[in-house]
């Protein structure tokens, strides 16, 4: 369906692909994987045409349709959400296109004379446009919206008015909408709350077709791929499993391959001790000579190429209190709407509550009032004795002076920190080498939630209350928060949509719902065990 034939690609000085080779077929659910920068974005680009690669060829099946979601959303505005998704089925809305415009034509007098073909012509379009399932399109758009969590006003609202995290979910259901033959999808779940994550990756899982997907979320991933293409070192290494079972035989492989460089360096050794040692006597020439062409010929097995695995040993925080904050008949209303009436809620020292609630139930306005950066309308929040408060938030990304470096943005923050101290830091949040030198205007919103997080977690509070904390954060960075943050001896409040996240770090469950606040005294995985749901609003 798509063969990818030895691939070499260049950007810059930079080499993406050496001789890469994959085969991609029809059903299959392939994840693709590998390091930030290593060339998932380019490997779609050729795919999709958009970029050729320098030598080799990556050839698709003729007539079979691509559809690809990339981060790069472009303009939207001037017509309703539902109107842009329509937009992007494909051939149905060119045919729904001429349908008006026949409707238009036999509609003007002017026009009188060609009645007799426009009608004709009319019948041939309908009739492909019921073939199509034209008719049920809006509906299905309407579906496909619902299910990325669009309210009804949403939908028929201009699309230009939409934040651009909605403006994704609305390139993305284009893509959904028009089931092409082959789905590329660049981080699908970037700016999904859990709710819309769950109802994707089944729509994902019933879709026949092909589908090609990165994502920095591993439950996702792992749930719908059964194929594993992964770039690593300019090479398409691909292996038949999720992608779990892609990290075990990755992990066995490379300790076979090192195993078998060990052997090979020992035998390596001890041959050139012999010819070493009797180099120089006569008797030995014949022996010497034979082992020294054995030496030639063999062929020499490389190590594993190491990944660059990053790891930080946070300093421990200071003890607090055992009472962290305390609410009290807290109310909290935005013009004619109450989100909070009578609410009661404590947190102690070393409980993580991760909170959760359909969109719009409260969860960052929960955070905000713990936090102080929003006041109650009636009761009170309480915070409890030595309590050292680290809030990350995403308007937390805009508050970084543009015109630092990143080295600069750390020396400013920790005076008293060493060079190397900072440059390890640096490195952990996926800032190596010259990357530090990067101005902060330039940085990605990924690269920018990165610096937030290093600077807040340097020099680390006793409370962390987290909004979305790994919303751009790739696979190895969030796998060494997770590490560092299980390590951790402080207090933690925190909303994400990242299931491996919710069940590696909490110890309570605080759920917001239209019916009442419930609270579970087991973590994420508990609440999915004791209400047969994986988020509120969803039964399973």
């Amino acid at each position: 369906m798509i063969r990818i034939d030895n691939i070499s690609k260049q950007n810059g000085h930079q080499i993406l692909f050496i001789e890469a080779s994959a085969a991609l077929h029809r059903g299959e659910k392939v994840g693709l994987v590998g390091p930030n920068g290593a060339g998932k974005t380019t490997l779609f680009r050729m795919i999709t045409g958009q970029e050729e690669p320098d030598e080799g060829q990556v050839s698709t099946d003729r007539g079979i349709s691509i559809g690809y979601f990339s981060q790069d959303v472009g303009e939207m505005a001037g017509r309703s959400a539902v109107a842009e998704v329509m937009d992007g089925a494909g051939p149905v809305s060119a045919v729904a296109g001429e349908l008006k415009e026949l409707e238009a034509a036999m509609g003007d007098p002017d026009r009188a004379d060609e009645m007799d073909e426009l009608i004709e012509r009319y019948g041939e379009v309908q009739a492909r446009y019921e073939e199509l399932g034209g008719y049920a399109l809006e509906s299905r758009a309407r579906e496909v919206l619902a299910g990325l969590s669009f309210s009804q006003d949403m939908m028929d609202g201009d699309v230009g008015n939409l934040s651009g995290g909605w403006k994704m979910r609305v390139a993305l259901a284009r893509i959904l909408l028009m089931k092409p033959d082959a789905m590329l999808l660049d981080e699908p779940s970037n700016h999904l709350d859990l709710e819309s994550l769950i109802w994707l990756e089944q729509f994902l899982k019933d879709f026949d077709g092909m589908l090609m997907m990165t994502s920095h979320d591993r439950e996702f991933m792992n749930r719908i791929v059964s194929k594993i293409v992964e770039i690593d070192g300019g090479e398409l290494n691909t292996y038949s499993g999720d992608y779990e079972f892609y990290e075990q035989q990755r992990a066995m492989n490379e300790r076979q391959q090192q195993a078998q460089f060990e052997r090979q360096q020992s035998m390596l050794a001890k041959e050139l001790k012999f010819i070493e040692r009797f180099k120089a006597r006569a008797s030995h020439a014949a022996q010497v000579q034979s082992r020294v062409k054995k030496l030639e010929k063999i062929d020499r097995v490389e190590p594993p190429r190491r990944r660059q695995t990053v790891l930080f040993d946070f300093p421990a925080a200071p003890r607090s209190g055992e009472d962290v904050v305390s609410l009290k008949g807290v109310a909290k209303r935005y013009g004619s709407r109450s989100i909070y009436e009578g609410l009661d809620f404590q947190v102690r020292r070393r409980e993580r509550w991760c909170v959760m609630g359909v969109n719009g139930a409260g969860k960052s306005t929960l955070l905000k009032l713990v936090t102080g950066t929003t006041e109650p309308d009636e009761g009170r929040v309480t915070m409890g004795g030595s309590v050292k408060l680290g809030y990350f938030a995403q308007h937390a990304m805009e508050l970084i002076d543009g015109e630092h470096t990143v080295f600069q943005s750390l020396e400013h923050a920790f005076p008293q920190a060493g060079q190397g101290s900072l440059r390890a830091l640096a490195g952990c949040f996926g800032f190596s080498g010259d990357d530090v030198e990067k101005k902060c205007r330039v940085l990605s919103g990924g690269e920018k939630a990165r610096l937030v997080m290093a600077r807040m977690l340097y020099d680390p509070p006793n409370f962390l209350v987290l909004d979305e904390p790994t919303n751009h954060l790739d696979l190895l960075t969030k796998e060494m928060l997770i590490k560092a943050l299980a390590d951790y001896e402080g207090t933690m409040l925190f909303v994400s949509h990242d299931r491996h996240f919710l069940a590696a770090l909490s110890n309570r469950v605080l759920e917001l719902t239209p019916e009442g606040i419930h609270q579970y005294g087991g973590g994420y995985t508990e609440y999915v065990a004791s209400t047969g749901h994986e988020a509120p609003g969803l039964h399973g």
